[in-house]
């Protein structure tokens, strides 16, 4: 992640989304994905926990809010102190702290999840904690980190979702009138290209490269 810059445009686009809609949205809802696992990808955790935090300073609720991670990297035992997660060597502020609530972890992070989980497409027996209960009137923002290439953006090194196949996720959701307006960001290599296809109204989508370009990092 690109440091202030990155965070300062991620957050006025937030804010905008937002401020723009009053008196016609209810409700504001995140879905954060980290899409990595392992020690090697640490930075991936501490980009997704930095927006968890701070969206719920902006207000937002655990009850409104989706978190997929791996969950492998707090407790690992090359973690010098276990049970955090920094975003900086010189910023102090754990990030992995006793009120985070993690709704998809470990093997449950996969495209199938993570399209169920925009589509509403879940088991009956899916608690309300792993669901994403919008409707019309809601604000949603997607956030998602990890590797990626042209037009895709791997799971874990399992699985990959493509560009076309969150295209047609978001405009099932639009159909189906789970959002009013929604701000889709990701941080990847050529994340620009997670967006290239988007066809459904009310979708804002902003990436941390370019086409072609890398995402760069601080590990």
């Amino acid at each position: 992640m690109r440091g202030d810059v990155y965070y300062s445009l991620f957050f006025f686009s937030f804010l905008s989304i937002i401020s723009v809609s009053i008196g016609r949205h209810t409700s504001n809802w995140a879905v954060l994905v980290d899409t990595s696992r392992f020690w090697f990808n640490y930075r991936h955790i501490s980009n997704v926990l930095s927006i968890y935090r701070s969206i719920k300073r902006l207000g937002i609720p655990d009850s409104r809010i989706i978190l997929m991670v791996a969950d492998d990297a707090s407790c690992n035992a090359r973690n010098p102190r276990p049970a955090t997660i920094f975003n900086s060597p010189y910023n102090r502020v754990n990030l992995y702290g006793e009120e985070i609530e993690i709704d998809y972890r470990g093997y449950e992070v996969t495209v199938e999840n993570f399209i169920r989980v925009l589509t509403g497409r879940l088991p009956p027996s899916t608690p309300t904690s792993k669901r994403l209960n919008t409707d019309e009137h809601s604000n949603v923002l997607i956030y998602m980190t990890g590797h990626g290439g042209n037009g895709f953006l791997k799971f874990q090194d399992d699985n990959e979702l493509s560009n076309s196949e969150l295209a047609d996720a978001i405009e099932q959701m639009w159909q189906k009138r789970r959002y009013h307006e929604l701000l889709f960001v990701v941080d990847t290599c050529q994340a620009e290209s997670m967006g290239k296809l988007f066809y459904s109204p009310n979708v804002v989508a902003i990436g941390s490269s370019a086409v072609g370009e890398e995402s760069l990092s601080l590990n």
